[in-house]
């Protein structure tokens, strides 16, 4: 995720990054954009980065996730984050204080209440939240066009889809023995 504070003048006053983005294409902020990452594997962007926050990985922090068939669904936190880890939304809670616009919320109980409000159906665990019909015409309604070629995955390499897996020396072997396709005797 990028996001961006930009003054009347370019280039922006600062950028913040949080891990798994930007793409590696998109790292470069222009000369005098103040860089703020956060992550746990200094994975990219931080090394662009001014400032690093270190974030919590997936097994240590507390979420709700909407599954592709659209199900809510809550992760706990397995293990706590080592030394001056932190979850993502603490993280930001913290910098919108120092920045002095203080987010509403100071536990993720009363960050979740703010989502439910903002997001009703995310309340409803392991429930699927039915489309509605209008949903599909406004969407069809903003025009674009019908390709007619196959569908490509927009995952370039299965093995390092993620912070985590692209620091592991495992993956990137599997995903090198992935990418010379080596054959196997049946072949």
């Amino acid at each position: 995720m990028l996001e961006t504070a930009k003054s009347k003048m370019e280039p922006y006053e600062w950028a913040f990054w949080m891990e798994g983005k930007p793409a590696e294409k998109d790292i470069k902020a222009p000369d005098g954009t103040f860089v703020v990452y956060i992550g746990t594997h200094g994975d990219r962007g931080a090394h662009r980065a001014d400032v690093i926050l270190p974030g919590a990985a997936y097994t240590e922090k507390s979420g709700i996730y909407v599954n592709t068939e659209g199900r809510v669904q809550m992760a706990n936190r397995a293990a706590f984050p080592p030394g001056e880890a932190r979850e993502d939304w603490a993280i930001i809670r913290a910098l919108s204080e120092a920045l002095g616009k203080k987010l509403a919320y100071d536990s993720v109980a009363t960050l979740r209440q703010a989502l439910f409000k903002a997001v009703p159906h995310l309340m409803r665990i392991d429930q699927i939240e039915a489309g509605k019909a209008t949903d599909i015409r406004t969407l069809a309604g903003k025009g674009g066009s019908i390709e007619k070629g196959p569908f490509k995955s927009s995952v370039e390499d299965f093995y390092l889809t993620n912070p985590i897996a692209r620091a592991s020396a495992v993956m990137a072997e599997c995903s090198r023995l992935a990418s010379a396709h080596i054959l196997t005797a049946a072949e």
